[in-house]
């Protein structure tokens, strides 16, 4: 997570002791631990190099969605450029639209690159793509808000098929993307090269979430969830395309990237992680206020307190979160940012639909925008279905000089001679039409102010 809590964290000097102590996972590791050899020392161990902090999954047999985080090489192991002869040259690098819902600019951009499949694979990296996005799209809010993603593949194609470190931590494979297992000697973590993956990123149209797959069926991940200052992304989510537990491990880490949540989990048993006496944090569903607290003071997730949650139970205040065991609450017992294979709880669910919304828009001009239409000449838009079960459509609600036309409310196209007696004047008037998204999803009145788009036009007689 990247917020005020995480920082508070590190400040306390207590992030190091729990990285790699945790590498069997919460509950599972000796009751003391012996001094961890990961985090902070894997900077230490690559002076000068630059490093990144990566999320570990948590362990395959247990339900906890991670496991601390760790500091890796930015830039993964020292490994030789791949050379690759002229046919797979010819390979690498082709960009295709697998999910086509509209322009990149009104719609939130999936890239996903896989590593370890050779030029005879790519095939089966396509496939393996549609599978694990179909994963991705049957967890909420994906599925309601499925036709404001466009997904891209890159084709990257390594030397070797599979990726380093599987079957084990001796194996060595010339792939792509430099992937390997036991990242930071943790079995599970699945760390690539970034610089590598940027260069892929960059033959893509656009670029508002990186995954990346591994060619594997060996249990791992990792998520690289700061913001790519270069290319703009929110984070990279790396995971086995052959592992079925893998696909929830990336849907969790866009928790992050997309949702910019916190993870409610927390170490029972590590010294430093038994109290939280840090700040507010600033994540959206962790808090130091219990429910009553919480409700008191309108804060945080109190417009959510006491609903029934999709993840089970009510929304309420559940002590133990963002890694301590006390001083911190989360909304529900067991959420995806708790335990893989749960769904979202309901201020998650909020967050991501928010998230969502900073890169997609609900309004699509088919007709041009930049001159005037006159009475031979229509007003057209594209707007997206949801598809959830319960889902709300958007309202679509024409405007002309900022008094609706309540008689057009829902039509996606207007001709201008409709407008009739209100454009005899001759003069030129503002045509807009805006659609909203009035989901019972959000309840926050700073995200509802952001779930709406407009398209207006100039028209005349």
């Amino acid at each position: 997570m990247r917020s005020a809590l995480r920082r508070a964290v590190v400040a306390a000097g207590v992030a190091a002791a729990v990285t790699a102590a945790l590498a069997a996972g919460p509950g599972t590791a000796a009751a003391d631990p012996a001094p961890p050899a990961g985090a902070d020392q894997a900077g230490a161990d690559q002076a000068g190099a630059k490093t990144v902090e990566v999320e570990i999954p948590g362990p395959e047999r247990g339900g906890a969605a991670g496991s601390g985080h760790a500091r890796v090489p930015a830039d993964g192991r020292d490994r030789p450029a791949t050379r690759l002869s002229a046919r797979e040259a010819a390979a690498d690098g082709e960009v295709t639209k697998v999910i086509d819902n509209g322009s990149t600019a009104d719609r939130l951009d999936v890239v996903v690159i896989g590593d370890g499949y050779t030029a005879a694979e790519l095939a089966q990296f396509h496939t393996d793509t549609k599978e694990k996005w179909a994963e991705v799209l049957a967890v909420e809010p994906y599925t309601t808000y499925r036709s404001l993603f466009n997904v891209w593949t890159v084709d990257a194609v390594s030397r070797q098929s599979g990726v380093s470190g599987d079957p084990d931590r001796a194996t060595v494979r010339d792939t792509a993307l430099g992937s390997y297992f036991w990242c930071d000697d943790i079995e599970r973590l699945l760390c690539i090269d970034q610089t590598k993956v940027d260069s892929y990123v960059a033959m893509a149209p656009e670029a508002d979430l990186v995954i990346v797959l591994a060619n594997s069926t060996k249990y791992g991940g990792a998520g690289y969830n700061e913001r790519s200052q270069t290319f703009g992304y929110e984070g990279i989510a790396t995971a086995s395309a052959g592992n079925e537990r893998s696909g929830q491990v990336a849907i969790h880490e866009t928790g992050h990237s997309l949702g910019k949540l916190a993870d409610e989990y927390f170490y029972p048993g590590y010294p430093g992680y038994e109290q939280y006496t840090g700040p507010e944090p600033a994540d959206v569903n962790v808090s130091t206020l219990t429910a009553d607290h919480m409700a008191a003071q309108r804060a945080k997730w109190h417009r959510w307190l006491g609903e029934a949650s999709p993840d089970g139970g009510a929304v309420g205040a559940y002590e133990g979160g963002g890694y301590f065991v006390k001083g911190l609450y989360r909304p529900t017992d067991n959420s995806l940012m708790r335990v893989l294979g749960r769904p979202f709880n309901l201020p998650g669910l909020e967050a991501m639909i928010a998230g969502f919304y900073r890169h997609a828009t609900v309004a699509t001009a088919v007709t041009p925008t930049d001159r005037t239409l006159r009475a031979r000449h229509t007003a057209e838009i594209t707007v997206p279905r949801l598809t959830g079960a319960d889902a709300k459509q958007l309202t679509v609600r024409w405007y002309l000089d900022g008094k609706e036309l309540k008689r057009f409310a829902g039509r996606t196209e207007l001709r201008v001679a409709e407008l009739g007696p209100k454009l005899l004047d001759f003069e030129k008037h503002k045509l807009t039409v805006t659609v909203v998204d009035r989901t019972d999803s959000v309840r926050n009145p700073e995200i509802t102010g952001t779930l709406r788009s407009s398209v207006a036009w100039t028209v005349r007689l």
